[in-house]
């Protein structure tokens, strides 16, 4: 009798887990619908990136996140392609001339942020708050030989709503991890938004054409997150003409920089960010809520590799923050907050 009933028991955890998964698919899908994902577009590519400190042996801070990107992609153009509304505010600081290829995509994605003990109910004053967020971004890409510009625009909601409790606990369920315990104390709800500028020039080109030195500047505004950011980048690899306009997806977690092709590359690069804003340490905008001070001066090391095929690419890299004249609490915040993240992007 105890058998059965244990038998019995198990099937309705396994029900369980099957209805929570099938939620959080069917959430994913209604929000990609509600913030226009493309219907008509004509989408060339199609990617799908996880971020997570699983690959750096954590499991806390910035612990997991998935994005799913369409990318409507134009080769040799003659005219700048029409953006979509998402980023026609921002398109009077994009160049008008000199342009080979123009790249919208469209991604969603949710990301989680957990304390340094996920065991604990109630984190201790300073902890990085638990949050969620659900989030749309539409990222557009002219580029030409020696540099590409990028505008982007984000809209999501931070809090319950991103069910980000939901998703955690579900995947850590499946796999038999520590179940988090402190998903009561995260941010409350709230929408935001996140405007942002950049661009990256090819610098130098050696004469075998197999390295190359990347270069870029970028700017946030909004409640999401705000900041300023320079950085370098050297790649070592085969047919890297095509795919430094890439290394700009990164920005807004779109994608990792791709090889495309039938090419590949290595690379290496830093970043040095100054943060004004940033809800996941702040904390809600305009309400009292859990938040964690740091260093403003964030800066990232990053190293990764990607390769591409016929109708394929992979690209895995490590992505590490580093403090330079923080104190203990800004190089453990550095711990919380460095991560793995893997992109396998397709032809459709």
């Amino acid at each position: 009798m105890a058998r059965v009933q244990k038998v019995s028991d198990n099937r309705k955890k396994d029900m369980v887990v099957k209805r929570s998964v099938l939620a959080i698919q069917r959430y994913f899908l209604g929000f990609s619908l509600l913030f226009g994902m493309p219907v008509y577009a004509d989408i060339n590519w199609m990617s799908a990136t996880l971020d997570n400190d699983f690959f750096v042996n954590e499991d806390n801070g910035y612990t997991n996140g998935v994005y799913v990107s369409f990318y409507d992609i134009h080769e040799n153009v003659t005219a700048v392609k029409q953006p979509d509304f998402w980023v026609a505010p921002l398109m009077w600081s994009m160049p008008k001339q000199g342009i080979d290829n123009v790249v919208n995509v469209y991604s969603a994605g949710q990301a989680l942020t957990t304390s340094y003990d996920i065991a604990e109910v109630n984190p201790e004053e300073g902890s990085l708050p638990y949050s969620g967020l659900l989030s749309f971004t539409n990222t557009y890409i002219t580029a030409n030989a020696d540099h590409a510009d990028r505008v982007s625009t984000t809209l999501g909601v931070v809090g319950p709503l991103a069910m980000g409790e939901q998703t955690q606990k579900t995947i850590h369920k499946i796999i038999g991890a520590q179940k988090p315990m402190g998903w009561d104390t995260q941010l409350e709800n709230e929408v935001v938004f996140e405007f942002s500028r950049g661009r990256s020039w090819r610098t130098w080109v050696s004469d075998s054409g197999k390295m190359d030195f990347l270069s870029g500047v970028d700017a946030s505004v909004g409640t999401l997150r705000s900041g300023v950011s320079t950085g370098v980048m050297l790649r070592y690899g085969h047919n890297l003409d095509d795919s430094y306009p890439t290394v700009l997806l990164s920005a807004s977690r779109s994608s990792n920089p791709l090889a495309v092709n039938r090419g590949w590359f290595v690379y290496t690069g830093v970043k040095y960010n100054y943060i004004f804003n940033q809800i996941f340490t702040d904390g809600n905008t305009f309400r009292d809520s859990q938040s964690v001070d740091y260093d403003h001066n964030q800066n990232m090391f990053t190293s990764g590799l990607s390769y591409s095929w016929g109708s394929g690419v992979l690209a895995f890299a490590i992505n590490a923050p580093f403090t330079l004249n923080g104190d203990t609490n800004d190089r453990e915040l550095d711990k919380l907050t460095r991560y793995g993240t893997l992109t396998f992007a397709w032809q459709i």
